[in-house]
């Protein structure tokens, strides 16, 4: 990642992004529109991909999205509409409604949905996509499993900076969900290369969950407005991950903690 993308990876919310991505020009535009492909991509694609069932046109109508991005097609977003994923998902909509129109009709050119979206004037019926409900519940698990993702990367690369290895703990316990402490200590020690005991290998548990728990709920409140707990709650249970990060949130509330900046938060999980 490039110096322009890491100072604009610490800035608050998904939305402050999206204003640089159409309120400034040049090299700092145009990083912080690689910065929402790259960190919200792998939901988009997953889904789009799911939608279609076609890999060719899954890709045609990703690579829409972004061009509309480039082209200033999310400077009327605005938080005041809702959360930048229900702007996406609308978006996305609009895109697959029309590529679907275009196919039925016979046409031969690619998607050219237009390059600006308003989720407040703009609805897709029920009718034009089968089950509105069911791409609800669609897009919402690819969201969900993207941020899973990054949270699983963010545990990885603290393993690799850091040298703890939570990463390879969490993803053995994952891996093998029946498999009891002194078991895992043979095979984690051998993984490891170094002697690796049963308690140590519950207190390492431990801590990787609390981080990812950690990391997870980072990433959802960087694509939410300056979030409450309250409303970082709401969206939790929306995207199934309350679960995740249950403990981690009633932690912060406990100690007054309305969501932090990115870049404090990032400091405060390197320092577990």
């Amino acid at each position: 990642m490039e110096r322009e993308d890491l100072r604009l990876s610490r800035i608050d919310t998904v939305w402050s992004i999206v204003r640089k991505a159409h309120d400034d020009c040049g090299q700092e535009a145009r990083s912080a529109q690689r910065l929402l492909i790259d960190r919200y991509g792998g939901a988009i694609r997953r889904y789009l991909l799911g939608a279609l069932r076609d890999q060719d046109a899954a890709e045609e109508l990703f690579q829409q999205f972004s061009l509309n991005l480039v082209r200033g097609g999310f400077g009327r977003a605005d938080p005041a509409h809702g959360r930048f994923r229900n702007f996406v998902k609308t978006s996305l909509f609009h895109l697959i409604v029309d590529y679907q129109r275009q196919r039925r009709r016979g046409g031969l050119q690619p998607a050219t949905a237009s390059g600006t979206f308003d989720p407040a004037d703009s609805q897709v019926s029920p009718s034009q996509l089968g089950s509105l409900a069911e791409e609800e519940a669609a897009f919402a698990r690819s969201w969900r499993e993207e941020l899973l993702a990054r949270a699983w990367e963010g545990l990885a690369e603290l393993e690799e900076s850091a040298g703890t290895p939570y990463y390879t703990v969490l993803r053995f316990r994952f891996d093998h969900p029946e498999m009891h402490s002194p078991e895992m200590a043979t095979h984690l020690s051998t993984r490891l290369g170094k002697r690796v005991s049963a308690t140590s290998v519950r207190v390492l548990l431990h801590r990787a969950r609390e981080t990812f728990a950690e990391l997870l709920l980072d990433a959802v409140l960087g694509s939410l407005e300056d979030p409450s707990s309250d409303e970082a709650e709401e969206e939790l249970i929306d995207l199934g991950l309350l679960d995740y990060c249950r403990s981690t949130l009633r932690r912060r509330r406990e100690k007054g903690q309305e969501p932090c900046n990115a870049q404090d938060k990032q400091e405060g999980v390197a320092e577990e």
